[in-house]
C-alpha cells in the first residue's frame, strides 16, 4: 500500500474551496479526466454521504463513494471498483482556514494496484506519483476557479 498526501493553501474561503473540489465533475477541467457520472446522489448533497460517482481518467475508470462529508471541512471517499483492479483504504480531504484568509487544502489516499507480480512496483513507481501529479492539476485547477474576481 502506499499513501499520497498533497497539500496547498488556495486563496479563497473554505466554503468556496470546499465547494469546488467536492464537486468531482470539476475534476473533467484537467486533462487527465475523461469523464465523470454522478450516479448516486448524496444524502443531503449531490456529492455528499452515499453519493456514488464515476470517474474515467486517462489511466482508469474508478467507482468512488462517498463516505463522509462534514461541508467545509472536510469529505472521505472509498473506491469500491476500479480498472485497472486496485485495494483502497481510503481517502480523505480537509480543508482549514489559514491564516491569510485563504483555505490550506491536504488530500490523502492509500491505495494500491492489485495486479499479478508487477504490483507492488508499479503502485510505488507508477501510481503513486501520477496520484501526485492529478492531485496537483486538479488543487491548480480548483486555485484557479476559486480566486477572487473570477
Amino acid at each position: 500500500m502506499e499513501t499520497v498526501t498533497v497539500e496547498r493553501t488556495i486563496a479563497a474561503p473554505p466554503s468556496a474551496v470546499f465547494d469546488w473540489i467536492s464537486n468531482a465533475h470539476n475534476y473533467t477541467r484537467i486533462g487527465m479526466v475523461l469523464h465523470e457520472r454522478l450516479a448516486v446522489r448524496g444524502d443531503t448533497a449531490p456529492y455528499g454521504r452515499g453519493a456514488v460517482r464515476v470517474l474515467i481518467w486517462a489511466v482508469g475508470c474508478f467507482w468512488e463513494r462517498i463516505t463522509a462529508y462534514d461541508p467545509p471541512h472536510s469529505f472521505e471517499y472509498h473506491v469500491y471498483r476500479s480498472i485497472p483492479p486496485s485495494r483502497h483504504e481510503g481517502g480523505r480531504v480537509d480543508f482549514a482556514a489559514a491564516e491569510d484568509g485563504g483555505t490550506r487544502v491536504r488530500w490523502t489516499t492509500t491505495a494500491e494496484l492489485r495486479l499479478p507480480l508487477a504490483g507492488a512496483y508499479l503502485t510505488r513507481r507508477v501510481m503513486r506519483p501520477l496520484l501526485r501529479y492529478a492531485f496537483d492539476r486538479v488543487l491548480d485547477e480548483a486555485a484557479r476557479a476559486v480566486a477572487p474576481g473570477r
